[in-house]
């Protein structure tokens, strides 16, 4: 599947020189890893933001956002989120600090 290149960029700006980040090709599109853990990403139209089990929920309210799954698995604590979920640079940076704080709490891989 491919993936939206120009959100890609939208994001790889928005995090900047981020100390640990790095770039990986995960669930059919791109994933940013902050310290070798998954924090953003993008597949096909979709931002993936891993959020964690305990934010999960309240994640999952916002508009555009649900549970991201992967072959009919639901993953509890990542999210997918359609394109009307982040419509503003506002909603983008919000979710794309979620997983960035996420990843930023766990152990360095």
């Amino acid at each position: 599947m491919a993936y939206n290149a120009a959100l890609a960029d939208d994001i790889r700006i928005r995090i900047g020189d981020h100390s640990g980040l790095t770039e990986r090709q995960m669930f059919g599109g791109i994933a940013f890893m902050v310290n070798g853990n998954m924090a953003v990403g993008v597949s096909g139209d979709e931002l993936m933001v891993r959020v964690g089990k305990d934010n999960h929920d309240e994640a999952v309210s916002l508009p555009g956002a649900r549970t991201f799954d992967m072959s009919a698995r639901p993953m509890r604590g990542w999210v997918a989120v359609a394109p009307e979920g982040f419509a503003t640079e506002a909603d983008l940076d919000s979710w794309i600090g979620r997983g960035v704080a996420f990843a930023e709490s766990l152990p360095s891989k």
